[in-house]
């Protein structure tokens, strides 16, 4: 048996980066049907076309992740695409560092931390409202992946808004874990620097991009950026019946990051 057969599956962000990853790690090992959404339509049809090239049912749908109808017209949609919902995989987000020049507490600027909280966290709330009837009734191991971060741990210079975002995911995901329990386990991920186009933008728009990529991977153990395919692997696993008594918890996927308080010499 193939490791998420049966599963039907909605991802979010999967244009690109970490998502567009999960999406085609998540046809690989088997899936019955994907629907994925981003804001670059473009790169979701892609992404949809991709999938169903490896032979597993898949589409897009559009949806604005900042207006409440439009989520509960994405999870309408997936659902009567698929059939059903087995699992969700809240993957999108910004980081305010690519918004605007000045991300620092006092050059943020309010609509800028409007939109990284709207994306990153409201988003995650709203879509777990309105998929919770459907993962109830799924029968077939449902679960919610939401993407976290290291930088919801720790503090960070980097980015204000998603580090404070992020902190709200973990805190979101153990509640969550609770009120759906048993029906619909709830994880999420914590990544440390990961090889995404969001990643990378981070470093361009830094004014010293070596010393940015230092500071990102620098308090890895392991010493380079990680992969996309990682992340993939991990929330495989977190959307299969292998992972059948894990709910509730933060893992991190960091390369060592949160293990230790330095930096690599």
């Amino acid at each position: 048996m193939s490791q998420l057969e049966g599963k039907r599956i909605l991802i979010t962000g999967a244009g690109q980066g970490m998502g567009h990853a999960i999406a085609l790690g998540m046809a690989a090992a088997g899936a019955e049907a994907i629907v994925v959404t981003d804001v670059n339509e473009a790169n979701g049809l892609a992404i949809a076309q991709t999938v169903n090239a490896i032979g597993v049912k898949a589409t897009f749908i559009k949806a604005n992740l900042r207006n409440s109808s439009e989520i509960q017209a994405l999870i309408e949609g997936a659902v009567a695409f698929m059939g059903g919902l087995d699992c969700v995989v809240n993957n999108a987000g910004v980081i305010d560092s690519q918004l605007i020049d000045d991300a620092t507490i006092e050059g943020l600027d309010e609509d800028t931390w409007d939109l990284v909280m709207d994306v990153n966290l409201k988003a995650i709330w709203l879509i777990t409202k309105f998929a919770a009837p459907h993962l109830r009734a799924s029968g077939r191991g449902a679960t919610i992946i939401n993407s976290a971060s290291v930088a919801g741990v720790n503090g960070t210079k980097a980015g204000v808004a998603y580090g404070a975002s992020k902190a709200g995911v973990i805190q979101f995901t153990k509640s969550s874990a609770l009120f759906l329990a048993p029906d619909v386990r709830v994880n999420c991920y914590l990544p440390g620097a990961i090889e995404t186009p969001m990643a990378l933008g981070h470093i361009a728009a830094s004014s010293d991009p070596e010393d940015t990529v230092r500071r990102m991977t620098g308090a890895h153990l392991l010493p380079r950026m990680g992969e996309p395919s990682e992340v993939s692997d991990l929330v495989c696993f977190l959307a299969s019946d292998q992972s059948s008594f894990i709910t509730g918890v933060a893992i991190p996927i960091d390369g060592g990051m949160l293990a230790w308080r330095g930096l690599r010499s």
